[in-house]
Formats: structure tokens, C-alpha cells, sequence
């Protein structure tokens, strides 16, 4: 999972560094974040649902099938999809039917409130490259132009938006590119598998992606639906947004949208609801039998490792697994949100 002005990230730099010596924020677990009353989130807690039992989703990873999602989940799928009429990419060949490249969704959500009153936030401090650094140490990232992204030269793209350039489109935006080398076990895995692959494309042990992170812009928020999406019925103050449009490895896209609102119960005091959403390749589900056989791989199974259920997890970051991953993800941001 930016900002234009480099003053004002160096501002926001000197807060976010200060971040380390607050209280953590803690997890708990819930099964709809929507159902828990915002008068039950403890002071640095984080109530979090990743919907893992929920009848959609997968047993062995709790990822769901995008076209489960996207018909009984319509609200989610309009504002959580990388854009609001995002499909599963289709794939053409000169000597082949076009044929659908199918998804599963990873969805996770965390509710928890910051003790500063909702106006009072500026939401484009966070637009800035020392905000990402502070998230996950592990992802290296760089400001890019427009034109360096590569679905807005790609129109036949899945991941091309056709109702704007990324990274463009007014409002305070910036464009990243960002670099992630797998941590511990996972790169040896990686090579064990391209040595016994015979055919087809080499995995790499590295995750490379672009993204564009903003504050949503007001004329994009439709309030009545941003209340039906948290399940707080408060105005909308405001809301970030990171968009993943390309991806290397494992993935087809990912988003980070977390909505500020005021607490109902308290002026004083602000609602975030934070939502990550990774599109992954559905065909990872598929190579459970090809690993199996294959002793040393056994717990290289890709669903596995998603899931973070596997000895080749480690660390905090992607390595770890999704659900590790997100919980971390938003742990860390709500620790920054919270400190001033």
C-alpha cells in the first residue's frame, strides 16, 4: 500500500518520525466492522475483520473470488475496486479465444477513532513519501511522473482507468514507485520453483508496483453511499486513497481507502474506517497439486503462503501473509494518524 510538495513532506516528516514513541494501537477481532458500534472501540484499538469465515471466502487463504465479491458485495465493488467499473481483466492472444484472467479479492477493514475533532484534520500532510516510508519500512519508494505508469499507455489494460490518467485528476496526489524484496525463506522458495519449473515465465523474488496516493477529491465522495460503506451515519470529512495499478508479481491490483468521520458521540473525536483490498491471481489457487508433489515445496503452496500459514512466512511485512500484512498495515497507520 504521497504528496506534491516536498515542504510539506519534510513537515510532515518531522511529526511522523515522533510516531515510534506512541502507544501501539492493538487488534481485535471482530466479524463485521460495520456491525460494532464506533461507543464499543476502546481508546488504541483497532476493531478488524478480514471476512477469512465468512461463506465466500476460500477456507484455506479466506480470499474470495472476485465475481462472488462483485455481485453480492455491489457497494464495495464500486468504491474498493481499483475504479468504479473495474472487471477481470480479459486475455487476448493472436491464436486464441480471449478468455477471462479470473481474481480473488482479499478484503480486510479496521474501525478506530483518533482524538482530534474531524475538521480539524489536513488530510494532504499524509500525501507524502515519509507517511509510506513510516507504514512499512521494508517497501522502498521513489516519486514517478504520470507518464512513467504504465497502465496510462495501455488502454486495452484491465488496470487502465477510463475515466482519468493516474496520478492526475486535480487535488493533492502523488505518483510512487515502490520495491519490495521477499524477506527470509521465501526467496530460496522462489528459486527451488524456477529451478524445477520447465516452461512459462520465472517468478522473481521481488515485488515491484506503481501507485498513486491522494486525498479524494470532494466532488468524488458521495456521501450517502461513503456512510453506507462504513456503517457510520456521520458526514464524510474527508478520505485517502491509495491506488495499486501495476504490479510484477502475484498480484493484479490493491487498495487503501480509509474514511474520516465524525464521531456521532463525540465532536471532538474522529471515525476512521480504513479498508486494504488486494486483487490476486486466481490461478495461484490452482498449483496446489503441482507444489504438493514436490516434497521440498510442500509448504510453498501459494494459497498457503497468501494466508500466511506456511514456514516460509516470515517478518511483518508482505512476506508474512495478507492478513498479517493488513493488520500491520493498519496498525501502523492508525498509530500515525493518532499522534500530532
Amino acid at each position: 500500500m504521497r504528496v506534491v510538495g516536498l515542504l510539506l513532506g519534510s513537515i510532515a516528516a518531522a511529526g511522523i518520525a515522533c510516531a515510534a514513541t506512541v502507544a501501539p494501537f492493538r487488534i481485535v477481532e471482530v466479524g463485521s466492522v460495520a456491525a460494532v458500534p464506533v461507543s464499543r472501540i476502546a481508546p488504541q484499538t483497532i476493531a478488524f475483520s478480514d471476512h477469512k469465515a465468512d461463506d465466500l471466502a476460500d477456507r484455506t487463504s479466506g480470499l474470495m473470488r472476485f465475481e462472488d465479491w462483485a455481485q453480492t458485495r455491489m457497494l464495495q465493488k464500486q468504491y474498493l475496486g481499483l475504479f468504479p467499473t473495474y472487471e477481470e481483466p480479459v486475455l487476448r492472444s493472436p491464436n486464441a479465444k480471449p478468455r477471462k484472467k479470473h481474481l480473488h479479492v482479499y478484503v480486510a477493514e479496521g474501525r478506530f477513532t483518533i482524538d482530534r475533532a474531524a475538521a480539524s484534520i489536513d488530510l494532504a500532510r499524509y500525501v507524502t513519501l515519509p507517511f509510506l516510508e513510516q507504514i512499512d519500512p521494508a517497501i522502498k519508494h521513489k516519486l514517478i511522473a504520470p507518464d512513467d505508469v504504465i497502465p496510462n499507455h495501455e488502454p486495452q489494460s484491465a488496470n487502465h482507468n477510463p475515466n482519468r490518467q493516474w496520478c492526475q485528476g486535480g487535488g493533492t496526489i502523488i505518483c510512487i514507485g515502490s520495491t519490495y524484496k521477499l524477506e527470509g525463506k521465501l526467496p530460496l522458495g522462489i528459486a527451488l520453483v524456477n529451478k524445477i519449473k520447465e516452461h512459462g515465465k520465472k517468478y522473481s523474488d521481488t515485488i515491484e508496483f506503481q501507485s498513486e496516493l491522494r486525498v479524494v477529491p470532494a466532488a468524488e465522495i458521495n456521501d450517502a453511499d461513503y456512510r453506507k460503506l462504513t456503517g457510520v451515519d456521520a458526514p464524510i470529512a474527508g478520505a485517502l486513497e491509495q491506488n495499486i495499478v501495476h504490479v510484477n508479481e502475484v498480484m493484479q491490483f490493491g487498495k487503501l481507502l480509509a474514511v474520516f468521520q465524525a464521531n456521532p458521540a463525540n465532536a471532538s473525536q474522529t471515525v476512521v474506517t480504513a479498508f486494504v483490498v488486494l486483487g490476486v491471481d486466481s490461478e495461484l489457487f490452482e498449483k496446489k497439486k503441482e507444489y504438493a508433489n514436490v516434497p521440498v515445496l510442500r509448504n510453498l503452496i501459494p494459497a498457503q503462503v497468501i494466508a500466511g500459514n506456511s514456514t516460509f512466512n516470515t517478518g511483518d511485512s508482505i512476506s508474512s501473509g495478507l492478513p498479517n500484512y493488513a493488520r500491520n498495515h493498519l496498525k501502523a497507520i492508525a498509530a500515525l494518524l493518532d499522534h500530532e
